[in-house]
């Protein structure tokens, strides 16, 4: 069975109604977190992810789950539209055993090569609160249309409080862009560089293959 991270970022106000749809399709574990978008308006018709209020769901589905749930926000919230949001898949190359696996999909068998052959990725940085923006201006350097921002908090852990001057244990911001493969590379070593370890926005950032996603055009398509 392929097993997908599937993750709706949409606006505040419809976020209970795409809650609804992840009830619906049988997923558990569904975790949604409240966020808000970046996007600067040259940006929202491509992205639809404006600076309001955004809610982000995530769960752990199946191959044919993901399908279906994707089908449906395409017909009930026009989600393959630009401006009502993004859905995205991720695929998961393990859970931490039988019991889990039993308790997210409803089934013991695992198995099978989810699909690899992705034209985006989701970047996924983690930096200090506060610095958002900073960091978001670092993307757009090299070409990001926009990004969600979650909050998060640090933990520290047995490697020390520090890491590169950075604190690990702070309040933190995290944001999710989604990038083009081909653009992937220049706007991670953007932030890298200019909101990276041993600034004040002390940004780590890495990426996730995305296996599908609704709700962005196709690049180079007209705004």
């Amino acid at each position: 069975m392929e097993l997908y991270y599937i993750i709706a970022i949409t606006d505040h106000d419809r976020g209970e109604a795409m809650c609804s749809l992840y009830h619906a399709a049988g997923l558990h574990l569904i975790l949604s977190m409240p966020a808000r978008g970046t996007a600067t308006s040259e940006h929202l018709a491509i992205y639809g992810l404006d600076a309001t209020e955004k809610c982000v769901i995530a769960a752990v589905g199946s191959a044919q789950e993901a399908d279906s749930l994707i089908r449906s926000a395409k017909r009930k919230l026009f989600i393959d539209i630009p401006g009502n949001g993004v859905m995205l898949t991720v695929p998961l190359k393990s859970v931490a055993g039988g019991k889990i696996l039993s308790y997210l999909t409803d089934d013991l068998k695992a198995g099978g090569a989810p699909n690899m052959n992705f034209e985006h990725e989701l970047i996924t940085v983690i930096l200090n609160e506060g610095y958002s923006d900073f960091v978001m201006d670092a993307a757009r350097a090299a070409g990001a249309g926009g990004g969600t921002v979650l909050h998060a908090k640090g933990t520290g852990g047995t490697r020390g409080e520090k890491f590169f001057s950075v604190s690990l244990a702070d309040e933190k911001d995290m944001i999710y862009i989604i990038a083009h493969r081909d653009e992937k590379a220049a706007i991670m070593r953007s932030i890298n560089e200019q909101a990276g370890p041993g600034t004040k926005a002390g940004a780590i950032c890495f990426s996730l293959p995305i296996s599908s996603v609704a709700g962005l055009r196709a690049q180079g398509e007209e705004n």
